[in-house]
């Protein structure tokens, strides 16, 4: 579906997540990114708004070592019938919309951790950006 050249470095602060993380799985991945030297999967996000679909322990590590930039795939997330939306079967909720996660972004607030669940986030491209090139300011993002 997507290969490594739909992924563009987006700006850290133009991201907006809609949910919380573990910080203990935030914590594996880190030491991981780290061993790695880079980001080997891009977020999903919504190219409107900013909102992240799905990379929020990517995203919360790009803050930890303060990352100006950050490798995703930029989506037209309310129209695209490719992307669906669903919850976890643990979640506090029963349902949840496209709308619903947009709002919730845009809002400052997050929902609880595993709440939504993106299928197609199931079908990323491997990549490899290295972590010296995320920390540089780099080139605007334009769409």
């Amino acid at each position: 579906m997507w290969d490594e050249t739909d992924v563009v470095l987006v700006p850290y602060e133009w991201l907006k997540p809609h949910e919380e993380i573990k910080p203990r799985n935030r914590d594996k991945l880190l030491e991981m990114t780290q061993r790695w030297g880079g980001f080997t999967k891009p977020l999903i996000v919504d190219k409107a708004t900013g909102a992240i679909l799905d990379g929020h322990h990517r995203y919360s590590i790009a803050g930890e070592l303060n990352l100006a930039r950050v490798p995703a795939i930029c989506v037209d997330y309310l129209t695209d019938s490719r992307i669906e939306v669903d919850v976890w079967p643990a979640a506090e909720i029963d349902s949840i919309s496209k709308q619903q996660v947009i709002d919730m972004s845009l809002s400052g607030e997050v929902f609880p951790p595993k709440t939504s669940r993106h299928t197609i986030a199931d079908h990323l491209p491997p990549i490899h950006v290295a972590l010296e090139v995320l920390a540089s300011q780099g080139e605007p993002h334009s769409d």
